[in-house]
């Protein structure tokens, strides 16, 4: 015999929508952003990011006179650092990224850096 129904009326009907996509290695391409109450912490990231990446990982640790109530960590990829100082890299997440986020989230970066250089010979 079935299960009577939980629903209020005999006419609900359940639609569901569902969006998928390959599961792309390495999963994160420039950098992680980490709120400060995430359930995972920063050295469980790296450690995975070490497996899943061939790429050398950055850890920056918002403390002192960065320390903030949202971010907690920034992992960024140290090729990326050799574009942007890591100051401003700080700035840039603080200033641009944290008001679209919260402490509880982690948000994947993609960073797109153009150098131009004007030598004269």
């Amino acid at each position: 015999m079935p299960e009577p129904s939980k629903h209020p009326s005999n006419n609900v009907s359940v639609n569901i929508r569902l969006q998928f996509q390959e599961f792309r290695i390495p999963p994160v391409q420039d950098a992680l952003v980490l709120g400060k109450k995430v359930p995972i912490g920063s050295d469980a990231i790296r450690r995975s990011l070490t497996l899943l990446h061939v790429a050398p990982f950055e850890h920056i640790e918002l403390k002192g006179e960065n320390e903030d109530d949202v971010v907690g960590d920034i992992l960024v990829r140290k090729s990326v650092l050799n574009k942007i100082p890591r100051d401003k890299l700080i700035r840039l997440v603080l200033d641009r990224v944290k008001p679209f986020t919260t402490a509880e989230e982690i948000l994947h970066l993609k960073l797109e850096a153009e150098v131009v250089l004007e030598h004269q010979i």
